[in-house]
């Protein structure tokens, strides 16, 4: 397995992650922990190192899983977690990064991972009553009280990631990016390859449809988080099968699955992004690891950027209400389409790079 460093942090972990959210929450039903464990024990065997959970997630079941699973070799992981919600009665009833309420989660996690101290500490979301100057101070004192290594950031705006930089460096940004989630291009990356700062890509299989295993005709059990997603209405679903027959035109000329393509195409744009997919299943598990391995060409990723640019991705990612719990909201509405253009014939989206603005040296720009 290869290994990236987040940012200019000295933070190293392997190219591929482990996003561990769906073994207890937001996609059921959910797999049994006697499963769970060797699964993410198989991980490690197979060169991952590096883990994502967060208080949040069933609540606190998602982190108990993972330090049982990864006592045994607690020394050759690199384990990320994030605070950043208020509990009661074990119910998430809102966010709260409150100095406080940061040092409580901060304990709560290192018990229920069974680690001394945490590798990586995202603040899950931000926090429009707190200033991000006392998360970013809390956070620096628990560095230096040795109960965590490196500071982060999740779904936050630049001039969020700015202020906080400057009071505690920041190691990395966890957002979603992907083949169809590309809002972030225009400032947020930007500004992190400025500051020296990793991105951490959760969902870069667009929660299981840049996979291809996913139509319209799919059904999703009650309490998955996908029911609420307008990008995965029925509508969408059909519509959006032009991104897919792309990504699929490329991973047959490179013996490759959709997934696999949609992976190395995440890896192939900065050396300093990670993405972390999630998964239940070995199998699956294997296949992720495998684009390591593929390496797209400039011209491959060229043709790639100009078929896109052409394709239409229908429906938000979120609805607007969760959207707005996001830091990106005011920078990127909900209603800015992460790919922009006309709608092109399913038949063939790669012939578009053969169009007379192709040949001519025409940037096709979003």
């Amino acid at each position: 397995m290869q290994k990236r460093k987040l940012g200019n942090s000295g933070l190293e972990v392997s190219a591929i992650g482990l996003g561990c959210m769906g073994m207890s929450f937001s996609f059921p039903p959910f797999p049994d922990k006697k499963d769970m464990i060797p699964l993410i024990q198989s991980a490690v065997e197979k060169g991952i190192i590096f883990f994502d959970t967060a208080e949040v997630y069933g609540p606190y079941t998602n982190e108990e899983l993972l330090g049982e699973a990864l006592a045994p070799i607690r020394d050759k992981v690199v384990i990320a977690t994030k605070f950043g919600f208020k509990f009661q009665d074990g119910k998430n009833i809102g966010i709260d990064s409150h100095p406080e309420t940061i040092k409580k989660a901060v304990e709560g996690s290192l018990k229920r991972l069974r680690i001394d101290v945490i590798d990586l500490l995202y603040q899950h979301r931000v926090d429009p009553n707190v200033p991000i100057e006392d998360v970013a101070g809390t956070v620096k004192d628990l560095i230096k009280e040795g109960k965590v290594k490196y500071f982060g950031l999740s779904e936050a705006g630049a001039s969020t990631i700015r202020r906080a930089h400057a009071v505690q460096p920041v190691s990395a940004l966890q957002s979603e990016y992907s083949l169809w989630t590309r809002q972030h291009e225009k400032e947020i990356i930007p500004t992190i390859e400025e500051l020296g700062i990793g991105l951490v890509a959760f969902s870069p299989l667009g929660k299981g449809f840049l996979t291809g295993k996913i139509d319209e005709k799919t059904k999703f059990q009650q309490g998955d988080f996908r029911n609420t997603l307008p990008r995965f209405t029925e509508e969408a679903r059909i519509a959006n099968k032009a991104l897919l027959d792309l990504i699929n035109q490329f991973a047959e000329s490179k013996n490759a699955t959709p997934a696999q393509i949609a992976l190395a195409w995440v890896l192939a744009q900065k050396p300093w992004i990670v993405p972390i997919p999630g998964t239940t299943k070995l199998h699956r598990l294997t296949e992720n690891i495998g684009a390591v391995a593929i390496e797209l060409t400039s011209k491959e990723l060229q043709e790639m950027e100009a078929a896109s640019a052409h394709i239409k991705v229908l429906g938000d990612r979120y609805p607007e209400a969760l959207e707005k719990t996001t830091g990106l909201f005011s920078e990127f509405p909900a209603s800015m389409a992460p790919i922009s253009g006309t709608a092109v014939s399913r038949t063939s989206p790669l012939e578009l790079i053969r169009s007379s603005a192709f040949r001519t040296g025409r940037t096709l720009r979003r």
